[in-house]
């Protein structure tokens, strides 16, 4: 009996780890690009992902003043954005489970995140007066290995 309840929790604690992903600039870049997000956003969204989430999809914030809780590399908030798990009132307005926003599949998080952008702009998120400045440069992330040899 010691033993199955041993087993089970090592399985849990690696399940969660398998499912979780963190992130760096480059490979945000890059898979942002590959699902459409213009290359001149690319840099703010690095920037907002490393202050929200320091790049981990499985990113989950403390409660907000206004009861809501944040999730994902972008910290979307369940009471507009996304359905909590728990059952309570949220408009989800992206039309997906807060759940949906912790995987390491980043494309609904992308997508929900654009539409934050769309409908309030980058100010939506709190360190976006951190990430307004002048950014370094995403281009070095998509230089081809080859160029070392030329």
């Amino acid at each position: 009996m010691m033993k199955s309840f041993l087993v089970i929790c090592i399985m849990v604690q690696t399940s969660s780890a398998i499912l979780a992903r963190k992130m760096d600039r480059c490979s945000l870049a890059k898979e942002m690009a590959k699902l459409g997000v213009p290359r001149d956003q690319l840099a703010k969204w690095a920037c907002i992902a490393e202050r929200e989430s320091s790049f981990k999809t499985d990113a989950e914030g403390r409660s907000n003043p206004d009861g809501s809780n944040s999730y994902g590399i972008f910290q979307l908030k369940d009471l507009y954005w996304c359905q909590p798990s728990k059952g309570k009132f949220s408009y989800n307005s992206c039309g997906t489970s807060c759940n949906e926003i912790l995987k390491d599949d980043i494309n609904q998080s992308v997508r929900c995140a654009q539409k934050v952008l769309a409908q309030q702009g980058w100010s939506a998120w709190s360190s976006w007066k951190s990430c307004s400045g002048s950014l370094p440069s995403i281009d070095s992330c998509f230089q081809k290995a080859l160029e070392f040899f030329i």
